[in-house]
């Protein structure tokens, strides 16, 4: 019997017609090609004469080919349903890794992997192929090292709790309400972004301030902290900027412990730094934070929370975020 499966050839296929004039069973035939019987019985369901159920071999190796060929031409998503979900979530800036995890949580019974919806958005006869191709997130081009370090300069930020002494239990994630936080800045304008992002949900808070000093920053991050419970403010790590200098001012009004990454160490504040990238999607380098509106900051942080992560398992941060405390989607 047949070993994985293999192409019926035509000299099969003569053998198969000689046999079937003869009138010997499938299973005669299946025995003398070492075939199985449903390889036999699919071979003669769908490559006989549609009109009269005939077998002929050449016909039949002609009708097979054809299949193949155009089996390879069609786009590769299942149906309609599929297709439409795909495209709306692609529009939505989702990659196709995201689309293929995230497709069975939202839509029951339906499944795609994402080495399919790559070759959906490549082939030739898609809809509107170019601009798909488009839609697709690219990688940033990797920065070549100039190959001098910089030399670590004393900080102005006074009483700093270097991150060291922050507590382990922040690495492993296992408690929600440890927050990182940053500050987003433009050549064109004076003002900026800050972003706080919860370690666990990957949970985005933005804010726009029309400077980015230390009064405003103080004022930004107590504002978007004091709204969530005292349970979930447990520790705040920074970068070394001098818009962080009044830290203290922070643990003082809301309680939450502020700890400071050592200076050019962004990865110490991955989870930011990866946050910032999405933020960044929309807000370029170069974007002028002044001309844009609070509703326009808001909107973008609605849109990274209510995207997929892989490392969520294809959960969004709300979703995440909402097992510990009640937020607005």
């Amino acid at each position: 019997m047949e070993k994985g499966y293999r192409h019926i050839s035509l000299e099969e296929r003569d053998k198969i017609a000689e046999m079937k004039s003869l009138g010997q069973t499938v299973t005669d035939m299946a025995m003398a090609l070492g075939r199985s019987k449903s390889t036999l019985s699919r071979e003669l369901r769908r490559n006989a004469t549609p009109a009269y159920k005939v077998y002929l071999s050449h016909r039949a190796h002609e009708r097979a080919v054809t299949r193949k060929q155009e089996a390879g031409s069609r786009p590769r998503l299942k149906s309609d349903q599929v297709v439409s979900y795909v495209r709306n979530k692609l529009e939505q800036g989702l990659s196709p890794e995201l689309i293929a995890g995230r497709i069975e949580l939202e839509q029951s019974g339906l499944s795609i992997s994402h080495e399919a919806i790559y070759q959906y958005i490549y082939h030739p006869k898609t809809e509107g192929r170019a601009e798909l191709i488009g839609l697709l997130v690219r990688g940033h081009r990797k920065r070549k090292s100039k190959g001098i370090g910089r030399k670590e300069r004393k900080t102005k930020i006074p009483n700093r709790i270097p991150i060291e002494d922050r507590p382990l239990s922040v690495e492993n994630r296992s408690r929600f309400g440890h927050w990182e936080g940053d500050s987003l800045v433009s050549r064109k304008s004076l003002a900026a972004l800050n972003s706080l992002v919860e370690r666990k949900s990957r949970l985005l808070l933005l804010t726009r301030l029309q400077r980015k000093t230390a009064e405003l920053t103080t004022d930004a991050v107590i504002l978007r902290l004091q709204e969530l419970p005292e349970k979930v403010r447990r520790t705040l790590t920074l970068d070394n900027g001098t818009e962080n200098a009044q830290h203290e001012a922070i643990t003082e009004a809301i309680g939450i412990q502020c700890y400071f990454a050592r200076p050019y160490a962004s990865w110490q504040r991955g989870t930011n730094e990866s946050v910032n990238g999405l933020v960044r999607r929309y807000f370029p380098k170069g974007t002028n934070f002044s001309k844009i509106t609070d509703e326009q900051v808001a909107k973008v942080e609605s849109l990274i929370n209510n995207r997929p992560r892989k490392c969520l398992a294809y959960k969004t941060p709300l979703e995440v975020a909402s097992a510990f405390v009640a937020l607005r989607p």
